[in-house]
C-alpha cells in the first residue's frame, strides 16, 4: 500500500501524521500530492470527507519549509476559504504541520475585531488562512500585501461560488504573483469554477478522486414520509439517541427555534447559523465537540468544513433546496470509512421535490411511511436506549465594564445582535464594543458612526451611515460577510 512518503512528502511530516493516527493517504491525497509537490497547478475534486484538507496542506508546508522569513504585512501562502467554520478547521489541521516546520500562520475572517490580525500580519506570517471579505478589508487599509505568495490555495471553490464570492476571489488572487502555484480543491467542478481555471491556473493537472454522485459506501440513506405534526416529536426520538447528532433546517430561524424546542424538551442541543456572532459560534462547536450537546441544529453553514468525529447521525429536518447541499449536509457523518445514517424527513407535499432531489443526488433512499415517534423503524435507524438529560446552559464569562468606545471594524454589529440574544452570544473586545455602540445608533436613528452614543433627534443623514455600521462593522464593501 501506499505510503505518504512513498508520494514524496519528507519523513518529518510523515512522522507528525503518524502521530495523529493518519498513515495511509486517502485517494485525492495520493492523487494529488505528487504534481502538488512538484510545484505543478492542481486541481482536485474531492468528495465531502475525502481527506482535501491534507491534500493541499501537505505541500505547500513542504515548499514553504526551509524558504525565506516572511516580510511584514507580506505572507508567502495564502488559503482561502468561504466560511469562518472551515477556516477554524484549516487552521486546526496546519498546526502540528507548521509547529514541525518552524512556519507560522494566522486566520482572517469577520465578525470579531481586527487589530489581533493586524498586529500578526505586521509581525510576518508565512500562511495567511482568509475568508475574502475581511482580506480584502486589510488589503484596502494598507495591512497586507498579496505581492510575495508563492503558494494560493482556493478551498471549496463551488461554495465559494454559491456564496457569492467569485468576483472577491478573482481580486484577490489577481493580487497573487502569475508565477506562484495555484492549488484548487472543491467538492465539484462546475458553474464559475471554470472561470477560475482559466484565468489562474497555469496548465493545471486535474484529479477527481470520486464520481460528484459517487455513493459513501458506509452511509446509509432513508426517508420518513411523516405528517407534519409528527415532526418534532419525531425529531426529540432521534436526536435523544446515543452519539452524535447533526440536524440541518433551511432557516436560521428554524435552527433557532429547534435547538429551543430539543433544550426545552431535555435534549442538550446547540445552534450554528450565520445570526451568531463569532464567539457563540465556537462556543457552541465546543460544545458539540465535547460532547455537552448531543445535538447540533444547523443551517447550510455547517454543511462545509465542519469535522466533528463520531456524527452517527445526520437528520434533514427540512429537505434541502438542491443536491449539492444534500450531499455537503450528508457528508457530516460516515466520513473517513466511518459508518453513518442520514434521514430525511418528507412531508406528503414534498414527495417530488425529495425524489428530484436524491435523483439528482444519485442516492436511492429506504423510504418508510410513519406514524408518530413510535414507529419501530425509529430504533432501527438510531439504536439505543434514548436519553434527555435537560436543557444545555453554557454559561458566559462575565466582562468588566468598560467605557464606550468609537466603532471598530469587523464585524462589530454582529456581535450587537448576539449581545441582544437572551442566550448571552455576546461579542468580545473592540468587535463587541463597537456592535454595542451599532446597535445603540440603530435603535435611535442618530449618531455619526462612532460610539459615543451622541444621538441626533432625527434619522436619516449620517445616521443611516451609524446604522450600517453598526451592523457590518465598517467594511469598505466586496464580497459578503460570511
Amino acid at each position: 500500500m501506499t505510503s505518504f512518503v512513498d508520494l514524496g512528502l519528507p519523513t518529518s511530516l510523515a512522522t507528525v501524521l503518524e502521530q495523529r493516527g493518519i498513515t495511509t493517504p486517502t485517494p485525492i491525497q495520493a492523487a494529488t500530492l505528487p504534481d502538488a509537490l512538484a510545484g505543478r497547478d492542481v486541481l482536485g475534486r474531492g468528495r465531502t470527507g475525502s481527506g482535501k484538507t491534507y491534500g493541499f496542506l501537505l505541500p505547500l508546508v513542504t515548499r514553504l519549509s526551509g524558504g525565506a522569513k516572511a516580510k511584514p504585512g507580506r505572507p508567502r501562502a495564502l488559503i482561502l476559504a468561504p466560511t469562518r467554520e472551515l477556516v477554524g478547521q484549516i487552521e486546526e489541521a496546519l498546526a502540528p504541520l507548521a509547529a514541525a516546520t518552524g512556519l507560522t500562520s494566522r486566520t482572517v475572517f469577520g465578525g470579531v475585531g481586527q487589530k489581533p490580525q493586524v498586529d500578526a500580519i505586521q509581525r510576518g506570517v508565512d500562511i495567511l488562512i482568509a475568508c475574502p471579505g475581511r482580506l480584502e478589508d486589510l488589503i484596502g487599509q494598507g495591512h497586507c500585501s498579496l505581492a510575495d505568495i508563492a503558494i494560493t490555495v482556493l478551498d471549496e471553490a463551488d461554495h465559494m461560488a454559491d456564496l457569492g464570492f467569485l468576483p472577491a476571489v478573482r481580486r484577490l488572487m489577481g493580487q497573487t504573483p502569475k508565477a506562484g502555484q495555484r492549488l484548487l480543491f472543491s467538492a465539484t467542478l462546475d458553474g464559475g469554477i471554470d472561470v477560475l481555471v482559466k484565468r489562474f491556473l497555469n496548465d493545471p493537472v486535474t484529479h477527481q478522486a470520486d464520481s460528484a454522485q459517487s455513493p459513501v459506501a458506509t452511509m446509509a440513506h432513508h426517508v420518513l414520509h411523516i405528517d407534519r405534526e409528527h415532526r418534532l416529536p419525531i425529531l426529540l426520538d432521534l436526536a435523544s439517541a446515543p452519539g452524535r447528532t447533526v440536524v440541518f433546517t433551511r432557516t436560521k430561524h428554524g435552527a433557532k427555534a429547534l435547538a429551543r424546542q430539543l433544550n426545552k424538551n431535555g435534549v442538550p442541543a446547540v445552534e450554528l447559523h450565520g445570526n451568531l456572532g463569532q464567539n457563540a459560534r465556537t462556543r457552541n462547536l465546543a460544545a458539540f465537540h465535547e460532547g455537552k450537546a448531543a445535538a447540533l441544529v444547523a443551517t447550510d453553514i455547517a454543511a462545509r468544513g465542519i469535522h466533528v468525529d463520531d456524527v452517527s447521525l445526520v437528520v434533514h429536518a427540512d429537505p434541502p433546496a438542491e443536491h449539492k447541499a444534500y450531499l455537503h449536509r450528508s457528508g457530516r457523518t460516515a466520513r473517513a470509512g466511518a459508518e453513518g445514517t442520514v434521514i430525511t424527513l418528507m412531508t406528503s407535499d414534498q414527495r417530488n421535490d425529495v425524489r428530484d432531489l436524491t435523483r439528482a443526488a444519485g442516492i436511492k433512499p429506504t423510504t418508510t411511511r410513519i406514524q408518530g415517534s413510535a414507529h419501530p423503524v425509529l430504533v432501527e435507524l438510531a439504536p439505543g436506549e434514548r436519553s434527555r438529560p435537560g436543557a444545555l446552559e453554557l454559561t458566559v464569562p462575565q466582562q468588566p465594564r468598560q467605557p464606550k468606545q468609537s466603532s471598530g471594524s469587523g464585524g462589530g454589529g454582529r456581535s450587537a445582535r448576539s449581545r441582544r440574544k437572551p442566550s448571552g452570544t455576546a461579542g468580545a473586545g473592540q468587535g463587541g464594543q463597537a456592535g454595542q455602540g451599532g446597535q445603540q445608533r440603530s435603535r435611535q436613528g442618530g449618531g455619526q458612526g462612532s460610539g459615543s452614543g451622541q444621538q441626533r433627534p432625527q434619522g436619516g443623514g449620517q445616521g443611516g451611515r451609524g446604522r450600517s455600521r453598526g451592523r457590518s462593522g465598517g467594511r469598505s464593501g466586496g464580497a459578503p460577510r460570511v
